[in-house]
């Protein structure tokens, strides 16, 4: 049985918003999830429930539908390496050996032509991936796809050797790690490939943007850690990393406070989420708003999927979820968080608007 801890509604000012084709969208992801063979038969069986299609259509509302069956079917194939190979098959519990087989992996998205790993589904499904990035995407968002996606198996791996050792990290280097795990960065191109742009460098590698980005990989990760404690804590896996286990072990906390811990963290990195974003908006190019808006819309999407997906609800065992969101942040403030991987983010805030982040906090993005 998973943990019986009641989430309460949490604080979200984006607009909820969905693609009008999504229910087809999900049907062609379980295809392309059959077409490939993804994860074993009872994995697939899993994921093809899980509404995988409908994520996608929220974080890109308006996005092409070519590009939102690729999200789509791209998600589909992080959780068959996530839940396949690291979170319940053998590999989780080798790091060196999951390391290799994941340098070969990222060697197919770099060249889908490398002859190699031909008869695995996971290599021939990222071969049909990469070439539709290069489809929809340009030569340098299809680079930053697979830079993106050499972060994401470097903190497996990380992930793995935790697993291996049955030991848990500081908060720290969770928080750290977390922004890279979570796959949140490998998203990111297609929000541009979703809209048919393209940020150009100055913008998308200017600190406060980059800092955006980050916030809204946070937010994602610590609100999918607060849905899926339910479901981890009932696992078959002992080990599991989660963001309220982190705060239970390291501050001597409940659940409970682990909990109410956690939601405060969020809320005050959606509070510097917002101010930033309203600062960057000031003098922003058209593609600049539109991928701020983008990130939006990727927050708001991981929260209405984390509380209406069986993946989280678990029918079987049903999880305490709210039906909807809250309008106003239980922690109001513009203060750091105390956690020295990311306490950058507060710095870039001039100090008169710590003074005014009551005054932020209906603002949309």
């Amino acid at each position: 049985m998973g943990s019986d801890l009641a989430v309460p509604p949490i604080y979200s000012p984006f607009s909820e918003a969905i693609h009008p084709l999504y229910r087809d969208i999900d049907q062609q992801t379980a295809l392309w999830a059959e077409k490939f063979r993804i994860g074993s038969d009872e994995l697939r069986g899993r994921l093809v429930r899980h509404d995988i299609g409908g994520f996608s259509a929220r974080i890109l509302p308006e996005g092409r539908e070519e590009v939102v069956s690729l999200l789509a079917d791209f998600v589909l194939w992080l959780f068959g390496v996530d839940d396949g190979h690291c979170e319940e098959g053998e590999l989780g519990r080798k790091p060196g050996e999951l390391s290799g087989y994941l340098s070969r992996l990222l060697r197919i998205a770099q060249n889908p032509e490398t002859p190699m790993l031909l008869d695995d589904p996971l290599a021939d499904g990222l071969r049909d991936l990469r070439r539709r990035v290069d489809r929809y995407g340009t030569a340098g968002q299809a680079a930053r796809w697979v830079d993106a996606l050499r972060e994401y198996f470097f903190s497996v791996v990380w992930e793995a050797s935790h697993r291996t050792a049955g030991t848990v990290p500081d908060l720290n280097d969770y928080t750290l790690m977390r922004l890279y795990d979570g796959a949140t960065s490998v998203v990111l191109p297609l929000l541009e490939m979703g809209h048919g742009y393209e940020l150009q460098p100055h913008e998308r590698d200017n600190t406060r943007v980059r800092a955006a980005a980050e916030l809204a990989s946070f937010i994602i990760t610590w609100d999918n850690d607060i849905f899926s404690y339910h479901k981890e804590a009932g696992g078959k896996d002992e080990f599991w990393l989660n963001a309220l286990r982190v705060l239970e072990l390291e501050q001597g906390l409940t659940p409970e406070g682990a909990l109410d811990l956690a939601i405060s963290q969020r809320d005050r990195a959606t509070n510097l989420f917002l101010v930033l974003c309203d600062q960057l908006r000031a003098d922003a190019s058209p593609q600049l708003r539109q991928y701020l808006a983008g990130l939006a819309s990727f927050i708001r999407g991981a929260q209405d999927w984390g509380i209406t997906s069986v993946r989280y609800t678990t029918p079987h065992d049903p999880a305490s979820f709210p039906d909807a969101f809250r309008k106003t942040p239980v922690d109001a403030s513009l203060l750091p968080l105390g956690i020295p991987a990311v306490d950058w983010w507060w710095q870039l805030v001039p100090g008169d608007a710590a003074d005014t982040a009551s005054a932020k906090e209906t603002l949309g993005v």
